[in-house]
């Protein structure tokens, strides 16, 4: 089985990874970190220093780890769907941060619409 985490360049994404890496390595279970989105003005896409980053961190866990970005078209939130199903994910580790209930009326939840789509466990952490 695939723990799967959700990553942002941001302290929930941070929260997510670390809770990631610390269930996998418990576990004894592959760890895929994603992070995902349309393109353009995404501010959710990492830069190449921050993927080499992470990349560098999942490279010297004692467990099978990888880091996956993709930017092509599709929304996050399909990116990650996909990857539950190819997977097999045992669980998908998301961040989650404050929001005003102005601010969730008009952007929308991404992790709502992810706990309701998604075919496996969703673990939502919050940062510190």
């Amino acid at each position: 089985m695939t723990i799967l985490v959700a990553y942002v360049s941001r302290p929930e994404g941070q929260a997510a990874l670390e809770k990631g890496i610390e269930i996998a390595t418990r576990r004894n279970e592959r760890l895929v970190v994603v992070n995902a989105g349309a393109g353009g003005k995404d501010e959710s896409i990492v830069d190449g220093y921050e993927g080499e980053r992470v990349a560098e961190r999942l490279s010297k866990l004692p467990v099978e780890a990888e880091f996956k970005h993709f930017v092509r078209g599709k929304s996050t939130i399909e990116e990650i769907e996909e990857l539950v199903e190819q997977l097999q994910v045992s669980v998908l580790i998301i961040g989650l941060r404050k929001r005003s209930p102005v601010g969730k009326l008009l952007l929308g939840s991404m992790a709502q619409d992810i706990l309701l789509n998604v075919s496996c466990p969703v673990l939502a952490v919050k940062a510190a």
